[in-house]
């Protein structure tokens, strides 16, 4: 069954495979050589004289002929169109499996006599067709296009008086889009044609499919001229278009204070609102169209007047870094402290964008107290957003950097993140959490602390910053807890971040507490405890207990991943502990490598005196407090662990 060619546009070559634009190349050159006239050599033999000077000599076939196309009433497949780069337009004839059949030039439409008058401003011929048509000048027309809208469009004004003159009634017939003749003559911006409609009885307010009418087309192509000459025919100023803009809208969109006069003075509202609550004056603030936005406000129009998604002219000049906008506004007393739907106020946009001159100018604007009740801090925006500079700029100027996000907030997290220094943390930005914690930040605030995400993300930096400024490295986690400190579960495998944790005084002792000591262990369950943030296993709790209990190290260690690991770490851990036992599953690693019998030796009771001294040492003196010792520096370093051993 024959189907129905399809007529799709394509660019250029790009839907032709190689294999296709050669063939496309040889049948044009074919084409060009049956058009190319063939010249023949003079005989050497015959005198010049002689010779009768020849035309282009003619041959019946000098080539193959080319293929005709396939007849579209029986041809099986597609017809696509696509365009040549010199311009030319053409039609690939395709099977339905893909394969090309035919490449051949797109036929042109013949244009109606009366259209080609008119295009060549031909007002005797013009006449002639349309006294040969019986007076009716729509007869001949295109469907939806009519003669009137192509004499209006290609600026033919003495054409268009003939059809005007022969058929007066035509003045306000619509194309297929809705558009009056008088629409097409302002959209090709033809003043002239446009007064002819108008003087003939052209509707000045008859609006397109988009609703657009004639003023809205004018103001879009910037026509003051075209402007008054509706206005001055009666054009409805507040007319709106399909998105409810207004002419003023459209003239204040564009900056041109000519047009948003002339539109006031003929009687336009100020503040007409579109379908999403945006007037002219929110549209030339969200545009930086500073002329625009002082006309307005000098007539009166609304300078906190808020969308529908709550924002306010001043958020939309911060949002889009129009610092000469935020200035003009908050001179005419701009309310800064608006906030839209989300909560947020201009400086929290502002601090998003990343503007430090904008930022400055909302700063004293911007009453502390509403801040506090948005929810969130500038500062948790700037440290989301890795804006350095407006972070220095927002600490300087007073904001609490311990302020955390509303529990509604909080709760967006899954981690229930709640301070900006969390946030710089996660971003892996060093400078933003030396400058908070420089600033007074806590690192102890949020359920799931700095210190464990900058652990599990490796970053040695942030984690040295942290426990400098106090973050409590034997943490634990409330919601999945274990028996030694969490940040512990992120370093093990990086044993210099694992020894640095120890040295600021991570709870070694706890990773050898067992509940099980040297009988059995239950078997692991490997499942994911914490999806995205805590990869150890689940356990059980031992038999005769009550509910779930706290993960110990021992089944940590016993991880796949972390297994491999259990000699190494164990070593280190051994190193910040006196006497201390194994349990079974320890010693069951330690003998699982014949390398990790040295460990196992390490921990036999009763441990080395110099060991226990060292312990003993930094329990009762503390750890801070072992540098100002009166001790000689290899004692110093030793107490530090900054030394395996040394000879007293």
């Amino acid at each position: 069954m024959a189907n129905t060619p399809e007529l799709d546009d394509y660019s250029a070559y790009a839907s032709l495979t190689d294999e296709e634009l050669l063939q496309l190349a040889v049948e044009r050159s074919l084409a060009e050589a049956c058009l190319r006239p063939l010249a023949r050599a003079p005989d050497p033999k015959v005198d010049k004289s002689q010779q009768v000077e020849q035309g282009p000599a003619h041959y019946s076939s000098p080539n193959p002929p080319a293929p005709k196309p396939p007849d579209l009433g029986t041809f099986e497949g597609t017809v696509s169109r696509f365009t040549t780069g010199a311009g030319m337009k053409m039609l690939a004839y395709r099977k339905l499996d893909g394969t090309l059949v035919h490449v051949v030039p797109e036929p042109e439409e013949e244009e109606e006599p009366i259209f080609r008058a008119i295009r060549a401003g031909d007002t005797v011929r013009l006449k002639a067709l349309i006294t040969a048509s019986g007076g009716n000048p729509m007869l001949p027309a295109k469907p939806g296009w009519l003669a009137i809208h192509q004499a209006a469009w290609l600026n033919r004004e003495a054409c268009l008086r003939v059809l005007l003159t022969a058929q007066p009634g035509m003045v306000n017939e619509r194309s297929e889009r809705g558009e009056t003749p008088l629409l097409v003559a302002v959209s090709g911006e033809h003043s002239g044609c446009a007064g002819l409609l108008l003087e003939n009885g052209a509707d000045p307010n008859v609006a397109d499919r988009e609703h657009e009418t004639p003023l809205y087309k004018a103001c879009e192509k910037d026509n003051p001229a075209l402007v008054a000459l509706l206005l001055n025919h009666g054009a409805a100023v507040d007319a709106k278009c399909f998105q409810g803009w207004t002419a003023l809208h459209e003239a204040a969109c564009r900056d041109n204070v000519e047009i948003c006069q002339m539109l006031l003075k003929a009687g336009g509202k100020h503040s007409p609102r579109d379908n999403y609550g945006i007037t002219p004056l929110f549209t030339a603030a969200q545009g930086g169209r500073l002329a625009s936005l002082r006309l307005l406000v000098k007539h009166g129009a609304d300078i906190n007047s808020q969308a529908e998604d709550g924002a306010a002219p001043l958020h939309e000049a911060a949002k889009n870094g129009h610092a000469d906008i935020v200035e003009f506004l908050l001179s005419q007393k701009a309310d800064a402290n608006i906030a839209g739907k989300a909560g947020l106020l201009p400086l929290h946009i502002a601090a998003r964008k990343g503007s430090e001159t904008i930022v400055s100018m909302l700063i004293p604007a911007t009453s502390k107290a509403r801040v506090r009740r948005t929810g969130i801090s500038p500062l948790h925006v700037a440290a989301e957003h890795n804006r350095d500079e407006v972070l220095e700029l927002l600490i300087r100027a007073g904001f609490d950097v311990n302020a955390r996000l509303s529990e509604e907030r909080s709760r967006l997290y899954e981690d229930r993140r709640g301070t900006a220094l969390y946030l710089a943390v996660d971003n892996y930005n060093v400078d933003n959490v030396r400058s908070l914690l420089e600033a007074g930040a806590d690192p102890n605030l949020d359920v799931f602390g700095p210190l464990l995400v900058a652990a599990r993300q490796g970053c040695a930096e942030n984690v040295a910053l942290l426990v400098e400024h106090g973050a409590d490295v034997n943490a634990r986690i409330a919601t999945r807890p274990t028996d030694f400190p969490a940040v512990f579960l992120f370093t093990m495998k990086y044993l210099p971040m694992f020894k640095y944790l120890l040295d600021n005084g991570g709870d070694a002792l706890s990773c050898f507490r067992c509940a099980y000591g040297s009988g059995p262990h239950p078997p692991l369950q490997t499942g994911r405890s914490h999806p995205g943030h805590l990869g150890y296993p689940e356990t059980r709790r031992p038999l005769g207990g009550g509910g779930a209990r706290s993960v110990q190290f021992c089944e940590v260690i016993s991880a796949p991943s972390i297994s491999r690991w259990a000699g190494p770490i164990l070593d280190v851990l051994l190193d910040y502990v006196g006497h201390v036992k194994l349990c079974s599953r320890l010693v069951e690693h330690l003998d699982s490598y014949d390398d990790w019998s040295v460990i196992k030796e390490k921990a036999a009771l009763p441990r080395r005196l110099l060991q226990l001294c060292r312990v003993r040492v930094v329990q009762l003196a503390g750890r801070h407090r072992l540098k100002s010792l009166p001790l000689p520096g290899t004692l110093i370093r030793f107490l530090l662990h900054r030394e395996a051993s040394v000879t007293l």
